[in-house]
């Protein structure tokens, strides 16, 4: 069981407009975020296919793709998707605040 001590001050905050702030930057940084990977994705694809001729190999497709062609989409994918959200990220802060 859970007890408060004695003399103990409880004190009740209502949710503030600094609270309410925060919760709006981070649904809108993940929103951002999410619509920045997604066209990071879209840009990744057409940009492998103007070079290499083909879309990029899907993970999951058992085809005759290469071991190192598959390596090497998944690390420009998951560097350009990672920077994408990074920089959304900061850029809704900043518009948020």
């Amino acid at each position: 069981m859970i007890g408060i001590a004695p003399g103990t001050d409880l004190e009740v905050h209502p949710v503030g407009e600094s609270t309410k702030q925060t919760i709006v930057a981070k649904v809108t940084g993940i929103a951002v975020a999410g619509a920045a990977a997604w066209v990071a994705q879209k840009v990744l694809s057409k940009a492998w296919t103007a070079v290499t001729g083909h879309e990029p190999p899907d993970p999951e497709d058992d085809s005759e793709a290469r071991l190192g062609e598959i390596a090497a989409a998944a690390v420009i994918s998951g560097a350009l998707v990672a920077l994408a959200r990074v920089l959304a990220a900061r850029g809704a802060a900043k518009y948020v605040k």
